[in-house]
């Protein structure tokens, strides 16, 4: 803490000092005034724009009011209830996302005559899904946050390899066989431990990304599905690490952060 602190000091005094050199380029263009309406004054405001951008903190954006206020009229009911993804073989992701992630199927469509089905899973008890009234499950679903919604597209199952291109640097489906820099990211969850939940989820034979000691960011975990889209493993209270986690890597251990979508 000591050191960021330092540093942060240290930042704040470049940028004063760039300030100060901007004021006084702007000065000697214009020693009259620096602020009234002249050719000169609009190119030495331009230099204090420029010194201003390039003082500010890079990636830095005050957001603080869309935390703030009441939601705008309209929108009070609006809930954020599904994430579609496609699969290759819906057992396979049924199998991941309820017996491995500990999800339930709430509620599924068949379309034969358009070729593709819809499973909508979620992390919810099985005693509070209606049983067997599809109309009552459609209500109960398009009502709870958080679904993903698996889409299978029949015969899919039957190709080989990986089919869906899952947005991460991922060069599956693209036809030159480049890779591509996707604006998919990942699905996340949050767990009591990460560290314990990545210990059941390798003892199931999960493919991890990240364990939560590799890379920069200690205390997450990344595996992928079937499909390969990747799971992000937080935790449900305050970010800590452990001194081993499932591969044995400590917790001063481990690669560097990877942007996963270069």
């Amino acid at each position: 803490c000591v050191h960021k602190t330092q540093n942060h000091g240290k930042l704040n005094q470049m940028n004063k000092a760039l300030l100060a050199l901007a004021i006084l380029l702007a000065l000697a263009h214009n020693p009259v005034s620096c602020f009234s309406p002249t050719p000169f004054q609009r190119k030495s405001n331009s230099n204090l724009q420029t010194a201003l951008k390039m003082t500010s903190s890079e990636g830095t954006l005050d957001v603080s009011r869309f935390m703030t206020g009441p939601r705008p009229e309209g929108t009070e009911k609006i809930l954020m209830q599904q994430t579609m993804v496609r699969v290759k073989d819906p057992t396979k992701s049924l199998e991941f996302y309820c017996d491995i992630l500990g999800f339930k199927l709430v509620m599924y469509r068949e379309f034969p005559q358009w070729g593709f089905n819809v499973y909508f899973v979620a992390p919810v008890n099985s005693v509070d899904i209606p049983e067997g009234d599809p109309d009552a499950q459609w209500d109960y679903c398009m009502n709870l946050p958080g679904c993903i919604e698996l889409t299978w597209n029949y015969g899919s199952e039957k190709e080989d390899g990986l089919v869906y291109n899952t947005g991460n640097g991922d060069a599956t489906g693209t036809a030159d066989g480049e890779q591509v820099k996707g604006g998919f990211g990942h699905l996340g969850i949050t767990v009591p431990d990460v560290y314990e939940a990545c210990e059941r989820f390798k003892k199931l034979g999960c493919n991890f990304t990240k364990t939560p000691n590799s890379g920069g960011m200690k205390g997450l975990a990344f595996m992928k599905d079937p499909d390969g889209y990747l799971i992000e493993i937080l935790p449900q209270g305050p970010m800590i690490s452990k001194p081993l986690d499932c591969d044995g890597i400590p917790a001063e251990g481990g690669a560097g952060y990877k942007d996963n979508s270069k």
